[in-house]
């Protein structure tokens, strides 16, 4: 149950980050660097594609998939629809993986450290959906600052947990 909500939530964020991606009049825009700005939005974008499809798709479901995390970090001028076709390769490796995880694999050790530390599947999948919606939020203000539009794109709401023992 627990894998089918975090499947949920991380489904939700990145079709997010494709709405954001979406709302750049001039798809150029999404690969603007204004001063003080380390990361483009079509670089997170990149990068969030990359995470779930490595850590969950190949990790935990076993897809093949190969990461290439420098390329996610250096590659530039990547058309809007390739990002969106990444970043829909994540959310099928999310809802394709999480909901057929036994309770086993989100309490035991996950196969990766998290940094220099050994954590559960459950800890680190919830550092892994922290991790998205903070770089979601710096493509948020990304967008925003490069096309000076304060319009927000209406994040989804919170997935339904379909269980009993449901609170409120």
């Amino acid at each position: 149950m627990l894998g089918t909500y975090l499947a949920g939530v991380l489904a939700r964020d990145l079709r997010t980050v494709k709405r954001e991606l979406e709302a750049y009049e001039d798809e150029r825009d999404i690969w603007a660097l204004p001063p003080g700005i380390a990361n483009s939005a079509g670089t997170l974008a990149l990068h969030l594609a990359g995470n779930v499809q490595h850590f969950v798709g190949a990790v935990l479901g076993k897809s093949g998939y190969v990461r290439n995390r420098d390329a996610e970090f250096s590659r530039r001028d990547v058309p809007r629809a390739e990002l969106l076709r990444e970043l829909d390769a994540a959310i099928e490796a999310a809802d394709r993986t999480l909901p057929a995880l036994p309770s086993e694999v989100l309490e035991s050790a996950f196969p990766v450290p998290l940094g220099k530390t050994t954590v559960n599947g459950t800890d680190f999948l919830i550092h892994l959906a922290a991790h998205l919606a903070y770089h979601l939020g710096q493509v948020d203000y990304h967008r925003r600052l490069v096309t000076g539009k304060n319009t927000t794109v209406a994040a989804q709401a919170i997935p339904e947990l379909r269980s009993a023992s449901r609170v409120g």
